[in-house]
């Protein structure tokens, strides 16, 4: 028997998001698809029945996987299937992990897992948004315990209009894209990019995305009622308060008195560690069982000294002021070869960002499921150990990694020049060299300074800030400038970067059940700011960017040709192009609307392959004069090479000033002449003259003066460009019909 579906729907926007659930996996936890048009994602979460021993925190994890069958394409690997998720479907991942984890019981250990797929992809709706729904309906009819629901929408504005969920093709004109989730009251997450927006736009952009979740929030509890399995029982983890109590007495004095010492985070660290290792050793000699339990109280007592310390005193571990921004210096140019390089150091935190120029062959290729094809600006963030003072293996790059040089990338775009002004791909690279709070920011930071060292003609210098909260009840502070220790206790880590003029990129992470509106425009506030500050610092180190590119950076040169002459470009398997490029030393890529891109560090080199170029798309214009190599020679006249792949043909009677008996008696083959071009018929045939040359003749009086005897004007050999014979003469391969495939089209 067939089991029976249940559907819910949710009117966002104008459109119906239609929730689908008891019809696929049937054994998980919780099994949900999420429609929008004929975009469509399935997730299911399911929990296990036992904690896992031995662990101090709660093991979720959420994994999208996306399916090229949702878009009607088979995977470009060798292998034809999926292999190490996209880039894209790592975001996707993060941006449906963060709304998600603060919702969980804090003294949960049992696994969870939420497990994404995409069924269906229509090129209009984004699925990103989808996910997140999804994995939230599916928790809540699971027996998973989780104080949801979440509902996500994504915010547009087109013309001067909020939009809720635009389409792809929308946002194409929307100065903004925000995706937000939150819960009935407050949000939990925030993911933006946009095109300098106003701090009082995103407010209201987000109050209003925020209005437009309801609905969604709606759908999910009535699907909780209706079909919601009950929630399991676990094994709660808890703190003994046996054990915290004296810890807490024992710690939280000496632990003021570390912090008022004002020691960089180093020694502050080792004398946290010292402490620490000193009350558990007390508890070991007690009971060697209760060590973890007593690190956990160690762990309790921190956080409640730190967050008690900024709320009560308004100190910072650091000593700063709520709103003070740790000291700055940075430079230029630290790397002699690289095209340009930029280097920003604010406290202990330390990025060096190189930036590389390519050109469009460099472009990064896409084989997912979004409708963008190539990237021509890439952003990559590196975070290794000794960043942090630690040793560890290197694994690759990680979630984190990848979801923070996206967060650049996003910030920096919108202050990109056109593809057209400057048609270069860049390439730009956050090494962390220390770390202490806010590297992704720091990376927006220097990577400004490394694309203004370049010589990239960027809109606006971009700088960046993190923003942190503690909150207790109705108290809370907000914090300028996050360091590490009030990242990690503290509430929340929200990420502003934009330019003078306006926000391009912002990220929130919360911790806590969701924050206000009137939070958030707080924290955007003093972002604000900081952002100034950080900028007027970034302009003094360099004030703009450079007039000319670096000198290892390469020159790229854009010839238009006709569509139909790229072939004459590229030649038999890419022979002529290849040519090019040996004799001149350049790089060169045709793209198909007849583009061409020669890049050279030699300005001579390039002008040569440009000369080059122009010579094989030239067409033959009457009355214009070339010279030429004899390349055939008969009885009635010579055929003249004008330019690569194109002759002509000399009759007899135009040779000379005077009469000519024989063809070789004025020319033989190899020699170089200068003639004249007097017509050319509709198949394409050249009649060139060199006494018209000789005369001084114009066009008209070369046409007059030529009528040879028995023919008609006009004839010769036809252009090699269409067709031809030559190449089947006796005397070797002179083929130069330039047809063929090759290069990059």
């Amino acid at each position: 028997m067939n089991p029976v579906s249940k559907t819910y729907t949710a009117q966002v926007g104008g459109k119906s998001i239609v929730f689908e659930t008891g019809k696929l996996a049937g054994q998980a936890g919780g099994a949900v698809t999420v429609r929008l048009g004929d975009t469509m994602m399935f997730a299911a979460a399911t929990m296990s029945t036992e904690t896992r021993p031995g662990i101090d925190f709660f093991p979720l994890t959420v994994d999208y996987e996306e399916r090229m069958y949702a878009g009607g394409r088979i995977p470009g690997s060798f292998f034809r299937r999926e292999g190490r998720p996209t880039e894209e479907a790592i975001l996707i991942t993060r941006l449906t992990d963060r709304p998600l984890r603060p919702l969980f019981p804090k003294d949960l250990r049992n696994d969870v897992q939420v497990i994404m797929y995409s069924f269906s992809v229509d090129g209009e709706n984004p699925i990103d948004i989808l996910g997140i729904n999804a994995a939230s309906a599916a928790l809540m009819i699971s027996n998973v315990p989780w104080d949801g629901p979440v509902g996500a929408v994504r915010v547009g504005r087109i013309n001067g209009e909020l939009v809720i969920n635009p389409t792809l093709p929308e946002l194409e004109t929307s100065d903004l894209d925000l995706r937000l989730a939150g819960t009935r009251d407050a949000i939990l997450m925030v993911e933006c990019g946009a095109h300098e927006v106003k701090e009082d736009v995103m407010v209201a952009a987000l109050n209003f995305g925020h209005q437009s979740i309801q609905p969604l929030i709606d759908a999910q509890e009535q699907m909780r009622q209706e079909i919601g399995k009950p929630k399991s029982t676990y094994q709660p983890f808890s703190l003994a308060e046996a054990i915290f109590q004296p810890v807490y007495e024992k710690a939280a004095p000496r632990l003021h008195q570390i912090y008022d010492q004002g020691m960089d985070k180093a020694e502050t660290k080792q004398a946290i560690a010292t402490l620490e290792a000193e009350i558990v050793a007390g508890y070991v000699l007690q009971e060697e069982s209760l060590a973890n339990e007593a690190r956990h109280a160690f762990e309790e007592t921190l956080k409640k000294v730190v967050r008690q310390r900024i709320l009560e005193q308004g100190k910072r571990p650091d000593g700063r002021a709520l709103n003070e921004i740790r000291p700055i210096w940075g430079e230029v140019g630290t790397s002699p070869r690289a095209h340009g390089s930029g280097l920003f150091t604010r406290g202990e935190t330390q990025v060096l960002t190189l930036a590389t120029l390519g050109t469009p062959r460099d472009a990064q290729e896409m084989d997912s499921l979004t409708t963008t094809d190539s990237k021509r600006y890439m952003h990559h963030y590196n975070f290794p150990p000794f960043s942090t003072g630690e040793a560890r293996p290197l694994r690759g790059s990680s979630r984190r990694e990848v979801g923070h040089g996206a967060l650049a990338e996003r910030a920096l775009l919108p202050v990109l020049p056109s593809e057209l002004d400057f048609p270069y791909t860049l390439r730009l690279v956050s090494e962390v060299l220390s770390s202490n709070g806010s590297t992704s920011m720091a990376s927006v930071c220097g990577s400004t300074l490394a694309l203004m060292d370049t010589g990239v003609p960027i809109k606006a210098p971009v700088a960046g800030a993190a923003m942190g909260l503690i909150k207790e009840g109705d108290r809370y502070a907000v914090l300028t400038d996050i360091q590490g220790l009030e990242d990690h206790l503290g509430d929340m880590d929200f990420k502003v970067a934009g330019t003078k003029d306006g926000i391009t990129a912002l990220q929130m992470d919360i911790k806590i059940k969701g924050i206000t509106p009137e939070i958030m425009a707080e924290a955007l506030q003093q972002a604000l700011t900081a952002r100034l500050f950080i900028l007027g610092k970034i302009l003094e180190i360099i004030p703009e960017p450079r007039p000319d590119l670096r000198p290892y950076a390469p020159r790229i040169t854009v010839v238009h040709i006709p569509t139909d002459k790229i072939g004459a470009v590229i030649g038999p398997g890419g022979k002529v192009i290849r040519s090019i490029q040996e004799q001149t030393g350049v790089k060169i890529d045709i793209e198909e609307d007849g583009s061409v891109f020669i890049a050279a560090s030699d300005g001579l080199a390039a002008e040569r392959a440009r000369e080059m170029i122009e010579g094989l798309t030239e067409s033959p214009e009457l009355g214009r004069i070339y010279t030429g190599k004899v390349v055939r020679v008969v009885d009635f006249g010579a055929f003249v090479e004008i330019m690569p792949g194109t002759d002509g043909m000399v009759h007899i009677s135009q040779l000379d000033t005077q009469r000519v008996n024989s063809v070789q008696d004025v020319v033989d083959l190899g020699d170089e002449i200068t003639v004249m071009i007097t017509n050319v018929d509709p198949s394409g045939k050249i009649r060139l003259s060199r006494q018209a040359v000789l005369e001084g003749w114009t066009l008209e009086e070369a046409i007059a003066h030529d009528r040879p005897a028995g023919g008609s004007r006009g004839g010769g050999d036809r252009d090699r460009r269409s067709g031809g014979d030559r190449d089947r003469r006796p005397g070797g391969d002179r083929d130069r019909r330039p047809g063929g495939g090759g290069g990059r089209r």
